[in-house]
């Protein structure tokens, strides 16, 4: 049950002022059609997530328990760096697969701000950390939908209210105590 809180809270907290979370707003304002959307973030997410965090647990299998703490460890610090960093999105993103429903156009931009993404890597990151990878996946996912449902939901107003500095500030002080804790440990 560790796994999946760990995932939960560590992807949730990473999301909020995201990319991601932007385009959740901009799809929301874009469509007006909030169960769509989420059915899409869910989809796009669980196998963004999935393929992540099996690429992760891969890694683990063939690097030394040492060598993966320590790369565990420094990609904590990395992404706990990567989160002070404020994200951008634009209605571009949004437009992506837009021609085929708002569930497709929510699913194909989605999985597509999600390559490469801070999230999409602590993904990898958990998975080669913890075990079992379904439980890495939930939390990540279910991160994911605690953060991106309330905007696709309340919209603008809802957004504008988020302290996104602070709530960056707190993600990439638990990112870092993940890493510390990694090496500590």
């Amino acid at each position: 049950m560790q796994t999946l809180l760990v995932s939960t809270a560590a992807v949730a907290i990473a999301e909020i002022g995201d990319k991601t979370q932007l385009l959740s707003l901009i799809l929301a304002a874009k469509y007006r059609r909030p169960w769509p959307i989420c059915l899409g973030i869910l989809l796009a997410t669980l196998v963004n997530h999935a393929l992540a965090g099996s690429a992760g647990a891969l890694v683990a299998q063939w690097l030394s328990p040492q060598a993966l703490k320590w790369i565990v460890a420094l990609s904590f610090f990395a992404v706990a760096l990567w989160t002070l960093k404020p994200d951008s999105a634009d209605d571009a993103e949004a437009a992506r697969g837009a021609g085929h429903g708002v569930l497709v156009a929510t699913l194909v931009a989605f999985f597509l701000a999600e390559m490469g993404d801070k999230t999409q890597v602590a993904t990898v990151v958990l998975a080669a950390q913890y075990s079992p990878l379904w439980q890495v996946v939930a939390g990540s996912t279910l991160g994911m939908l605690l953060a991106n449902v309330p905007v696709v939901w309340l919209g603008a107003r809802f957004a504008s209210k988020l302290p996104l500095r602070a709530a960056r500030i707190g993600a990439a002080l638990l990112f870092a105590a993940l890493g510390t804790w990694i090496l500590l440990r």
